[in-house]
């Protein structure tokens, strides 16, 4: 899919991992290691989209499905975008897109954290129907607490298994 001048493209293996990497070091404070990455991308290389400008990658979203109580959860594990193209809807663009594939995999929710500063973060996440569920406090290794967020995909919405 290309909109404007920016690309999405499906993960398409290893030969993109080091690209990927780089981008994700350069703009999160978080620090993942290698099997990080291939955990999420060898078991769910189907959830991982990329974003490209005239060749060069200036977005990633990275997820996961898994059960999750009486449910399948979509989990977005880390999405960046570079901060010189931020605010041209990249960002919002590759979750759409996760959900979009989410659903095709009969995902009841997703689920994701962002740090409880990023406000802009949080406005796109609210902005797309999700909703906060929980505050986890030191939640990163930096000690910074997190949000929660949660956007129920169908109406199996059951409140009490949301934790």
């Amino acid at each position: 899919m290309t909109v404007g001048d920016i690309e999405y493209l499906p993960y398409k293996g290893e030969s993109q991992i080091q690209e990927l990497m780089s981008l994700i070091e350069r703009e999160l404070p978080e620090p993942y290691s290698i099997f990080t990455y291939r955990f999420f991308l060898n078991q769910w290389p189907e959830l991982c989209f990329l974003a490209y400008c005239k060749g060069v990658l200036v977005g990633v979203i990275i997820s996961k499905k898994q059960p999750h109580k009486l449910l399948q959860r979509g989990y977005i594990g880390m999405i960046v975008v570079d901060k010189e193209y931020r605010r041209k809807k990249i960002g919002s663009t590759l979750v759409k897109i996760t959900i979009e594939k989410m659903i095709e995999m009969n995902c009841d929710e997703v689920v994701l954290e962002t740090i409880i500063t990023n406000i802009q973060a949080i406005s796109l996440y609210e902005n797309l129907g999700f909703i906060r569920l929980k505050r986890l406090f030191r939640y990163y290794t930096m000690g910074a607490d997190a949000i929660r967020l949660f956007l129920p995909l169908n109406d199996n919405f059951i409140p009490q298994y949301y934790n």
